[in-house]
């Protein structure tokens, strides 16, 4: 595989680079009238607008014609057919059959992995509907009152920020708790607060063999075990698994009808739409839960069948990529004025990062151009007060997503309007500035690009639609650049070294590590023994 910037397409690119540097964007209004015509689209429920962005359609056909040299329509089908576009993995990349109806066919290795996935999401709502309806009873016959979730990255950040997303759905008679990091002051404090007898525990990990989601869950189970007088029987009335390693879970001793399976052609931060998604499913009901799915399929064939020029995800990558490799932007901001997506630029920070941030091609050369930027952002309007100021008179500009329901879930209407008058404001003035201001403290530059993406509200269906939106838009941008966005090695180093560190903690043997890491447990050996 060439890397992108040997593409013919290319050299226009870099062309219209130039030629739409200085441009201001207010320019490029008065030179077309019908821009905003041209750059606004539709689909699965969602609305885009790419007006306020420094390029035209000159430079959007540029890009479309990238994508069409880098045969995007060939692996957007091989993903869909089951191909094995990890390769090297050497499996396939299905998350959109987690949410494929039931009536579809998707083979992996000429077997039809539908049924299969079917037959989980049934297990999976058979269990949630006994827990919230209070059937499933702890070990001495009380209802379960909360769900305690314990996973890490992919296992716990979409669970995580779609239960929060979805707070007006929720049952208000189960809380759903979430634990992930190995740092005690976040299991601990939550299992003082909670009571063993009326506590389910939800162990997820592809593996099974995660440190941190181990050491949370040997605690939990431990503290259950103390409250239930050692009865090991306990357990089955407190823990679920969810998992891609059944034997370890049963030698976790976690019975097999509490046991829910996923498969290795699922990527952790692709897998909500999966068994992973049983904590999504006791805040919000199996019926809500399956809304989130529809959404998300909506948005599945909506990628899959559109045009390229009118193709959501594809679109939203072009544009990424316009300012990552044309315009040399290394960062991008994630700001969606909807308190209960305050969780969204922390997710889409992991599944762009993990996916593509990556220095070599698929073929194990050189990428030869930058790769994903530093994904981030805050919740509107709080984010307003903390950098807005930088995004506006900073150095630096950044492109940013706004993110925006049309309709609340509150009633509180007047709120409402404000919040929305704000993104619409902070995107205009973000574009237009204040370039003529007397004071110098006072100038504002403008020119600084943003897209909008409405919603009509933030419903289960929309919700899906949009984070299936986010994640084909990273497959687009694995496959532009030339990457494979569907392994993490990145993440192992260190957790491989962290084997060789933590008896070198206990011991004070530092003689195989760097200087610097030995002296720092020294220091740590030394300040511990001290009272």
């Amino acid at each position: 595989m060439t890397s992108m910037k040997d593409l013919p397409a290319w050299d226009d690119l870099v062309q219209h680079g130039v030629r739409l540097r200085l441009i201001q964007l207010n320019d490029l209004f008065a030179q077309d009238p019908q821009r905003v015509d041209a750059l606004t689209f539709e689909g699965a429920g969602l609305y885009l607008d790419l007006s306020k962005n420094r390029f035209d359609s000159k430079a959007l056909d540029s890009l479309l014609e990238l994508a069409r040299q880098r045969d995007l329509d060939r692996t957007r089908a091989a993903m869909f057919n089951g191909e094995k576009i990890n390769m090297t993995e050497d499996r396939p990349v299905l998350h959109v059959a987690l949410r494929a109806a039931p009536e579809r066919d998707i083979r992996v290795d000429g077997v039809n992995v539908v049924p299969d996935v079917t037959a989980q999401r049934r297990k999976m709502a058979g269990l949630v509907d006994a827990i919230r309806d209070g059937q499933w009873r702890g070990f001495d016959g009380q209802r379960i009152t909360d769900v305690v979730h314990i996973g890490i990255g992919g296992s716990d950040l979409g669970p995580r920020m779609v239960t929060a997303a979805l707070a007006p759905y929720h049952s208000g008679t189960l809380r759903v708790h979430f634990v992930a990091n190995l740092d005690g002051a976040d299991l601990g404090p939550l299992l003082q607060a909670l009571d063993p007898r009326s506590t389910l525990f939800i162990v997820a990990s592809k593996s099974f063999t995660t440190m941190e989601t181990l050491a949370n869950a040997m605690t939990a189970r431990r503290w259950l075990l103390e409250a239930a007088g050692n009865d090991q029987a306990a357990v089955a009335r407190h823990f679920v698994a969810l998992s891609a390693n059944p034997k370890a879970t049963v030698e976790f001793g976690i019975e097999e009808a509490n046991r829910l399976t996923f498969w290795d052609w699922v990527g952790g931060r692709f897998s909500l739409w999966s068994v992973i998604g049983m904590p999504i499913a006791l805040a919000v009901g199996n019926d809500h839960f399956d809304a989130l799915l529809a959404g998300a399929r909506a948005m599945d064939d909506h990628f899959e069948t559109a045009p390229m020029a009118q193709n959501l995800p594809l679109l939203m990558a072009l544009t990424g990529v316009w300012y990552r490799n044309v315009l040399n932007r290394p960062t991008y901001a994630i700001l969606p004025y909807d308190e209960r997506l305050a969780l969204l630029p922390a997710y889409l920070q992991q599944a762009e990062m993990e996916s593509n941030g990556k220095r070599v091609q698929a073929n194990g050369h050189a990428v030869g151009v930058d790769t994903a930027p530093v994904i981030w952002g805050g919740v509107g309007t709080n984010a307003q007060h903390a950098f807005f100021q930088m995004l506006h008179q900073g150095t630096h500009w950044v492109p940013a997503d706004f993110i925006a329901a049309i309709r609340p879930h509150h009633d509180l209407p007047e709120h409402h309007d404000g919040l929305l008058a704000n993104c619409l404001a902070q995107t205009a003035a973000l574009m237009a500035g204040d370039p003529t201001a007397l004071d110098p403290h006072r100038v504002f530059e403008g020119n600084r690009p943003s897209s909008t993406i409405l919603l009509d509200a933030l419903t289960p269906t929309t919700l899906g639609a949009l984070i299936a939106a986010y994640e084909h838009k990273i497959f687009c941008q694995g496959q532009l650049w030339g990457v494979n966005a569907f392994d993490q090695f990145g993440v192992q180093l260190g957790k491989t070294l962290a084997k060789e560190v933590a008896p070198a903690l206990a011991s004070g043997a530092v003689e195989s590590l760097d200087p610097s890491t030995g002296r720092l447990i020294e220091r740590i050996r030394a300040r511990r023994q001290q009272p």
